[in-house]
This record gives structure tokens, sequence and C-alpha cells, in this order.
């Protein structure tokens, strides 16, 4: 992966909320089982919300606060020289070139305009229309204030302790994230939670259709992200290459929920699967990067 650095940094597309104190207090808890704890029910907890609903989806019953970040420090790091080698700026960049892609991507594809949506960076905790969290719930999107949240220094538990340690792992995280800002946009979200409560023994299969499809959307992304610009026209991405593509499968292959499961050593129960196993995290990210249309991510027609 190779990002253009006369590629303009947007950081009007981040919220930077680090430092500010956050929500104050800890999060709302995540059922995560087993009742394990130490690093193993930490890695649990952050990948039952990591790149999906967790925390976002399985809490939006409102509360919290809208508070704003400062984000004049990433402004000035962000038109630096040397932006590319920092972590928030690049993160920034990968979301300008989700938002660029869906932008023309959700119109052509479901006839809808894409509405944007802010990234959240945040430390340790915040607060947010879907309540508060911690940073123990890994990546998220709230669909009470349609954002999506980030601790970055999640990103090193990625792969120090789950091994994805690959840098086109972190685009992957945020564009699943992004993936399911579509799905709210699109209905897709609200109708499978009205599906949940009609049928609550299918709550867990519903939740992993829903999982697949952003896995796919994410993969959709990748699959045209050469082709993003900034608001100049300058492409963002001067190259991705299939080592980065394969960056991306392992991560969703080591956040599939027979590996977590087998992780922390307890066995692999589908009943309890609410984003997929290893195997179909893979195949549906890897059906959207085939075929580059997000009209191919029908998970709940599929007969997953």
């Amino acid at each position: 992966m190779e990002l253009n650095e006369n590629a303009r940094v947007d950081t009007s597309q981040v919220d930077d909320r680090r430092g500010s104190g956050g929500g104050g207090g800890m999060g709302i808890p995540i059922p995560i089982g087993g009742g394990r704890g130490g690093i193993v029910g930490i890695i649990i907890a952050v990948v039952v919300a990591l790149v999906g609903g967790g925390f976002g989806l399985n809490a939006a019953t409102g509360g919290g606060g809208s508070e704003q970040g400062d984000n004049t420090s990433l402004e000035q790091k962000c038109s630096a020289q040397d932006a590319l080698e920092q972590l928030d700026c690049r993160n920034t960049l990968y979301v300008n070139s989700i938002q660029a892609y869906w932008r023309t991507a959700m119109p052509e594809a479901f006839g809808e305009q894409y509405r944007p949506s802010k990234t959240v960076f945040f430390s340790q905790n915040v607060s947010t229309a879907c309540g508060a969290a911690d940073s123990g719930v890994g990546p998220f999107y709230c669909p009470a204030d349609d954002q999506v949240y980030i601790d970055l220094t999640f990103y090193r538990l990625l792969a120090d302790q789950l091994g994805a340690e690959g840098e086109f792992a972190q685009p992957y995280v945020l564009a699943h994230e992004y993936g399911h800002h579509v799905q709210d946009l699109l209905g897709t979200e609200a109708q499978m939670r009205r599906q949940q409560q009609r049928d609550p023994q299918s709550a867990n299969a519903l939740s992993v259709k829903l999982e697949l499809q952003a896995d796919c959307y994410a993969g959709a992304w990748a699959k045209n992200a050469t082709g993003t610009a900034d608001d100049r026209g300058q492409k963002i991405f001067k190259s991705i290459t299939e080592q980065d593509i394969s960056q991306a499968i392992d991560a969703a292959e080591k956040i599939g929920d027979d590996a977590i499961q087998q992780r922390s050593g307890r066995p692999v129960n589908p009943d309890e699967f609410t984003h997929g196993t290893s195997e179909q995290r893979k195949q549906w990210f890897t059906k959207g990067f085939t075929t580059g249309d997000p009209k191919s991510c029908d998970t709940f027609g599929a007969g997953v």
C-alpha cells in the first residue's frame, strides 16, 4: 500500500476527542460470556464489539452527550510534510477515502444519497448518543448519532494480541464500521432489529448477516480505493497490493467468532456466533473485493 503524499488530509471528517476527558466513567458492559478475566477477557470484549455492532449497535438505547473535540493539534499535524508518518493522519486519510467511495457508490448501487459520518478519535472513554463507552469495547458505530468511534491504541491489541499485524488491517476496520453506517442509511440495520424482535431465537443469526455484509462492503471499498480522491482531485492511494488485501483477509479471519472462542479456551459454539466464522468473514470480504460491487453483498438473501 502506498498513500499519495500530495493528497490532502481532511481532518473535518474526524472529531478528535483524545485528551478531552471523554465520557467520564466506565462504558456499558458487554455480555461476553464465560466470565474470563485477564487479557483473554479483554480480547473477547474488544472483538465482540470489533468491526461490528457490539456496543454501538446492541446498546443503542440513547443517552450520553454529543461533546465536541478539539481538532487544532490534528489539523496542524496532518498539514505537515511528515503527515503520512503519523497514525492518526493516516487513519483520517483512510476515512477520507472510504467516504469518497460511498459518495459515488451508494447512489450508483442503491439509488440513495450518502450522508457523511464523522469518526471520533477518543482515548480511554467517550460519551456517545448510545451511552458511555470505554476503550475495551473496541471500534464501533453508533446509529443514534451516526458516528464511528475508535481509540487508536486498539490497533496495538489487534497486532500484538490477535496477530493481525499488517497496516491494511486498519483501513479494513474503518471500512467495516462505515459499512454499518451505510446499512443505517439504507434502513438495513433497523429492519434487522425489527426481525430480531419478532424472532428472538434468530437474533444471533441475523446479527451475523449484518456483520458479514459490512465485511463485504469493506471489500468493495478496497477494490475501488485506488480510484478515490481528495477534494482537489488528488488520488488518495497510489497503489494497493495483493499483500495489502491479504492483510485485510488475515484480520477478518483472526476476528471470526470461532477463532475468538478457540483463543479464549472455550469450545466452539455456533449458537453464540454474532459476527461470523473466520471462513465466512474471509468469504464475504473477498466477495466484495472480487466484484467491487456493494449490490453483491446481500447476505440476508444468500442463506448465510
